[in-house]
């Protein structure tokens, strides 16, 4: 109860900023570029997604114990959002100078849910819990950056971010494949000391003096880079800071908040169990296109929080291609395609069963299979398109063997999602921002039989299976109420909870108040 008074009173502040006239008046209209945007940094200058990144210092609630999830930068705002010129209101607490060779920012998220009763005539371990239940979870981010080199062509710079999270997921994070808050994860018993999210360093190498505009934020410090550049990155980081980074459906503190929504559900990227990884990347930049390679470590069982760094036998390897062109004529578009194959200690889902029905296990048991050199591979096209200045649709495809053991993400091996916004101009609240998305997700045969016959994955095991898709509608509102203060309100109806057509459908209602600072 304590938490839930907390929770309130933030909110009601926020409410209280938001209503007032003298605060919630609309900004100036943003200046208009008179040269070509640069791309700008990853889904991570937001988060996460993938997908994100902000503020001085940070704000720690004092829920009872620790999730993180994996999350990516904040991704970059479109120029109707940017911050506006000296003396006129601000989209953060703090003004952040494009003239200074450092880089402070952060941000805090505060989410709360809950669910009614819903059908469920029998439950397991992983279940997605029938009666009535409610939790919060807290998660925030110091940013900090430093320009090692600012000249344009060979620009070095350091990335350091620090991060906390607590509270906990509805049935601790467990039953869903698209589970309903990308800020936590599906480990309680983590430690709420806060922990270092991302250090790196970001290297460019320009082939060409002529250079273009790019937004500054967390993950790239520079206003000004070549037009065509190599970046290199190398240290700790989370995939979907980099890779398939969408406008619409990667931001999880001011757009949608589930997991599939906000990332790819069949894209089993390398991570602990908080999202991160350490690797490497390579990214070529063109004036239309984009190509770039990202090696990370994988971790040493499923979902685990420790890494295997010993390469030869683990890891996970990922390549994408961005082709910068919109489908409407005159009207900015993008299209991303994704692939990726995962070496790791992970088992065969079709090797459990046989066991299992040879009576060599009383259930099946993906660790007993387990073995190194197995290769889970998959594939993803994500494409985003604006219609109108307000309107703009995005989705995603997300395809893998299905064979292997789900292993760093989410227990998902197709997908299918797409999704809209609109922003609030022909209502006076231009900053304020409407949203639905609607994904479908499936599993393959082999995994089906898996939690048929009663095995467990990291997620998912109810004991039984009557197997469905798991379909999730999400629709958001998302308020800008002054300077760093947002709220929201979100509702994800969900079809079929993990996969099991016996059980459901349920309803998810969460409020969530952001601060960028």
């Amino acid at each position: 109860m304590k938490y839930c008074l907390q929770f309130a009173v933030l909110m009601l502040l926020s409410v209280s900023l938001g209503l007032s006239p003298a605060l919630a008046q609309d900004l100036p209209q943003a200046p208009q570029p008179t040269t070509q945007p640069a791309e700008s940094c990853p889904a991570a200058c937001v988060g996460a997604g993938n997908s994100g990144p902000r503020p001085i210092f940070y704000i720690a609630l004092d829920f009872s114990s620790p999730n993180p999830g994996p999350q990516r930068a904040p991704a970059p705002q479109s120029l109707a959002e940017k911050i506006e010129p000296p003396g006129e209101d601000q989209l953060t607490f703090f003004p952040h100078p494009d003239a200074t060779r450092y880089w402070i920012n952060g941000q805090a998220n505060s989410i709360y849910q809950m669910h009614g009763n819903f059908h469920s005539p029998y439950q397991g371990p992983n279940s997605f819990t029938a009666p009535f239940e409610y939790k919060a979870s807290e998660l925030a981010t110091l940013y900090l950056g430093y320009q090692l080199n600012p000249a344009p062509r060979y620009e070095t710079e350091f990335i350091y971010d620090e991060e906390n999270a607590g509270g906990r997921g509805l049935s601790q994070a467990l039953g869903l494949a698209g589970f309903t808050n990308l800020d936590v994860v599906r480990n309680p018993n983590l430690s709420i000391v806060p922990y270092t999210a991302r250090v790196q360093f970001h290297q460019t190498i320009g082939f060409t003096n002529e250079t273009v505009p790019q937004e500054r934020g967390p993950l790239a410090l520079a206003t000004q880079v070549p037009v065509r550049r190599l970046d290199l990155r190398a240290g700790k980081f989370t995939l979907p800071d980099m890779l398939d980074v969408n406008a619409i459906l990667s931001d999880s503190h001011q757009q949608f908040m589930n997991w599939t929504v906000d990332n790819n559900g069949a894209w089993d990227y390398a991570a602990d169990t908080r999202g991160y990884t350490y690797g490497a990347a390579i990214e070529y930049q063109d004036r239309a296109w984009a190509l770039r390679y990202v090696l990370g470590l994988m971790p040493t069982v499923a979902n685990g929080i420790t890494l295997d760094w010993a390469l030869r036998r683990a890891h996970g390897q990922n390549m994408e291609m961005e082709i910068r062109k919109g489908f409407l004529p005159g009207r900015e578009g993008r299209i991303r395609l994704l692939a990726y194959g995962n070496n790791a200690h992970m088992g065969d889902y079709r090797e459990a069963v046989i066991h299992y029905f040879e009576g060599l296990t009383p259930k099946p048991e993906i660790t007993s299979v387990e073995k190194f050199g197995a290769l889970k591979y998959g594939f993803g096209v994500n494409v985003e398109q604006n219609i109108t200045r307000d309107l703009r649709v995005g989705g995603r495809f997300g395809w893998n063997e299905g064979q292997h053991e789900s292993f760093a993400y989410t227990e998902d091996d197709q997908t299918f999602l797409l999704g809209a916004d609109y922003g609030g101009s022909s209502w006076h609240r231009k900053l304020d921002k409407v949203g639905v998305a609607f994904v479908t997700n499936a599993i393959k045969k082999d995994h089906q039989n898996y939690l048929r016959f009663g095995g467990l994955g990291f997620l998912l095991g109810d004991g039984n299976l009557n197997y469905a898709r798991e379909d999730i509608l999400e629709a958001y509102y998302n308020v800008h109420a002054w300077r760093g203060v947002y709220y929201a309100l979100d509702n994800q109806f969900i079809e079929h909870p993990g996969y099991n057509q016996a059980r459901g459908p349920v309803n998810v209602e969460s409020v969530r108040l952001h601060l960028e600072f």
